[in-house]
């Protein structure tokens, strides 16, 4: 037994979305701000958005440690990164994510980084690799 459901027409499909359109922004506008002036509440959006962003990121750098180290050490390399460190990676993902010409040099300095790594044969590069995260590990005790 097939269920059938209703065929709409492409204006009633458009209608049905105007109206969902509406009955959501009359709830986003429904909902009481922190702030009666817009300004502090976009600040504490952006806060709120970016701490949430910090967090997730670091989540997802722990996990995809996790995969090849135990989890104190992978929390122990997260934490370990400096703050010189953080804010390049913050730089260059600002910059890739700004414009065209920032993409590609992102880009572009990231597979000049990976041929570099490979020209110095897997386990060299590996052995360096292992290295850097060790020393980077051993900052989060500090």
């Amino acid at each position: 037994m097939a269920l059938r459901t209703p065929k709409l027409k492409t204006p009633d499909i458009k209608a049905a979305a105007k109206s969902s359109a509406r009955r959501a922004k009359q709830a986003v506008e429904d909902v009481p701000s922190p702030s009666s002036n817009p300004a502090t509440n976009l600040l504490i959006m952006d806060v709120a958005i970016r701490g949430l962003s910090l967090i997730a990121g670091r989540a997802i750098e722990r996990a995809a440690l996790r995969a090849r180290y135990r989890p104190g050490k992978a929390a122990d390399v997260v934490k370990g990164r400096t703050l010189i460190e953080s804010m390049a990676a913050q730089g260059a993902a600002r910059m890739a994510t700004r414009s065209v010409p920032g993409f590609l040099l992102v880009t572009g300095g990231l597979v000049a980084k990976v041929v570099f790594d490979r020209s110095l044969g897997r386990r060299e590069s590996r052995r360096r690799g292992e290295k850097q995260l060790a020393e980077q590990a051993a900052k989060a005790d500090e």
